[in-house]
């Protein structure tokens, strides 16, 4: 005997859970996604930045900048980007402005993120004393990382998903939530592009440190690389969105920027690569304790020698003319010996 025929649909449902209370405080899923990805991105530069000599301190020192900063970047970015709901359609001033600061609603862009990012970076780099560039590589494999478990905020939030779709592996959306799409019947799928996104960013990490390793990538390349990657994803990622975006000609001002950020990626990664030289290695720190752990004079660029911080105030100075005038009476040692 044979019962009445079930129909599953395979799909990815949203959580229904989107944070807690403390209190008056108010913990919302995204920030501890962002949180996640802050703190799994450090881990990983941590690791990479001390295997090229840097210390805890300049690691510290670069980061309490460049977290800020980039917290910032991302947000205005996303403003100004997207600002119907902050300042109303055409800048009507029908917008609510005091949704700006509200990053826990989400919102954050990754191109204001990485450029202000690497302005507060530059700062922290230039109070630790340290090479930017070898700290833009050593971090750019923990930025891509902090990328894909930051997205899972988007995830908890119900937002920033693709057309629809019948995959099995389509996204559910609460019909009663306000990011459901009016146009769309309830219990339409739609295509997860946090997942897409997060994958992406994944696979992006492993061929990073794949290529760095294979290849000793110095002088900036690991960063070219880390947003050739990106962008690239981010292209055909960025075209399956159905969000409220501003449009340039048709088409999604992400998209615009992805292929424009891709372009100058590929040009700065060949460019430095074609700029490859024999100097003596690269150093993290400029005071000498920090020495390029796989220095190798056969396979480097001419900005690998640049020390991570610049050796120009007096007390170096004082110590290189120690070292000249110490070289013939030891010369001179040695000859007698």
């Amino acid at each position: 005997m044979t019962g009445p025929a079930t129909t599953v649909v395979a799909s990815i449902p949203s959580p229904s859970w989107s944070g807690f209370e403390i209190g008056p405080l108010s913990i919302k899923a995204y920030a501890l996604c962002i949180l996640a990805g802050i703190v799994v991105g450090l881990l990983l530069t941590r690791r990479r930045w001390t295997a090229r000599g840097g210390d805890d301190d300049s690691l510290w020192s670069i980061a309490v900048w460049a977290i800020p900063f980039g917290i910032i970047g991302g947000r205005l970015y996303h403003v100004f980007s997207s600002p119907d709901a902050y300042f109303g359609p055409g800048f009507d001033g029908t917008g609510d402005l005091s949704l700006i600061p509200q990053v826990w609603r989400g919102g954050l862009g990754i191109w204001g993120a990485v450029l202000l990012g690497f302005v507060g970076a530059w700062i922290g780099a230039r109070r630790a004393r340290a090479n930017i560039m070898v700290f833009a590589d050593a971090a750019a494999p923990g930025l891509l990382l902090a990328q894909a478990v930051g997205r899972l905020g988007n995830w908890f939030n119900q937002e920033l998903f693709g057309g629809p779709t019948t995959l099995p592996w389509g996204l559910q959306i609460d019909p009663s939530s306000p990011t459901f799409p009016a146009q769309y019947p309830p219990g339409t799928l739609f295509h997860p592009t946090f997942l897409y996104e997060l994958l992406w960013n994944l696979a992006g990490v492993a061929v990073l440190l794949w290529a760095d390793r294979r290849f000793r990538l110095r002088g900036g390349r690991v960063f070219w690389l880390y947003a050739a990657i990106y962008t690239l994803g981010r292209v055909w990622i960025e075209a399956l969105r159905i969000d409220d975006a501003e449009l340039i000609l048709g088409v999604r001002l992400n998209v615009w920027t992805s292929i424009l950020v891709f372009a100058v990626a590929v040009v700065m990664f060949l460019v430095l690569g074609a700029r490859r030289r024999l100097p003596a290695g690269e150093r993290a720190l400029a005071d000498g304790r920090a020495i390029d752990h796989d220095v190798d004079n056969r396979d480097r660029t001419a900005d690998d020698d640049s020390p991570a911080v610049r050796p120009d105030d007096a007390d170096h100075r004082a110590t290189l003319e120690r070292t000249e005038s110490e070289e013939p009476a030891a010369a001179e040692e040695r000859r007698r010996s």
